[in-house]
């Protein structure tokens, strides 16, 4: 008991030293919104994002109201793109978004977001690796061609709009890949119908895409297994009438793999 009761005051003059330290200096105390706004720049130029975050912060806290405020917002949420902290770059985008509905750069705050999530789905730009993106959980792509195309809908005159648009042809082809990766697993799991539905469905919900070429051939490969002829053979036509090259139907194994492009 005594050893306990001298170890419980050890820690109580431990914790409340902890009292006595000196806070840590504010160097920003005093700071005109120009120079919070500045220094922000400097420090996000710099690559140094934790500490423009910061100044930006407490510019938007200080200076409500001024004309930083909504742009620091904005800045906020570049910089936690920069860091690849995704949710907290979406997150910063939504808020402006619903804040400021409105404003002359409302289109970027759209664009940033889509941005964001496409380069976490090892978008366009992204890592090439020997993944299949549409093996991939299809959710942020969704995300990302939700916030493009409101972008390109809403914005059609952006800046951003072109880009905006070729990143949604990409995503389209993601999406629907996805699809015929399903309905491959379908397939080769023996349960031809649900192969077949899902093949269709990825045709129906993305007519052009180039997935549709595998969408195709599965559709071939699951009315064959089921011993509905009529329905393999209108299949095998619309595809050798669009893939009339098609490795699949030469028997030389898979086309290359569309998102290989780069």
């Amino acid at each position: 008991m005594r050893s306990l009761a001298s170890l419980l005051l050890i820690l109580a003059v431990l914790l409340g030293g902890c009292g006595l330290l000196p806070e840590e200096k504010d160097e920003t105390v005093g700071w005109t919104a120009n120079k919070l706004y500045a220094e922000a720049m400097d420090a996000m130029n710099d690559g140094a994002y934790d500490k423009a975050i910061k100044f930006f912060e407490k510019l938007e806290a200080r200076y409500p109201y001024g004309r930083f405020a909504q742009q620091s917002q904005l800045e906020v949420a570049y910089a936690y793109y920069k860091q690849n902290e995704i949710a907290s770059a979406t997150a910063a985008c939504d808020r402006f978004m619903r804040l400021h509905p409105n404003h002359p750069n409302v289109d970027y705050a759209y664009y940033l977001k889509g941005l964001a999530l496409f380069n976490e789905d090892l978008g366009m730009f992204g890592s090439i690796s020997d993944q299949d993106p549409s093996e991939r959980d299809p959710k942020t792509a969704r995300e990302s061609f939700d916030a493009f195309k409101e972008l390109v809908t809403r914005f059609p005159d952006s800046k951003y709009a072109p880009d905006a648009v070729k990143r949604l042809h990409y995503l389209v082809n993601a999406l629907a890949s996805h699809e015929t990766h399903v309905a491959d697993f379908y397939l080769r799991r023996g349960d031809y119908v649900a192969a077949a539905a899902r093949a269709q469905d990825a045709i129906k919900t993305y007519p052009t895409a180039p997935a549709n070429e595998r969408a195709l051939y599965i559709m071939v490969k699951a009315y064959d297994a089921l011993g509905l002829n009529d329905l393999r053979d209108d299949a095998e036509r619309v595809m050798r009438k669009n893939f009339p090259d098609s490795a699949y139907l030469n028997g030389q194994g898979k086309s290359k793999a569309w998102w290989r492009l780069w």
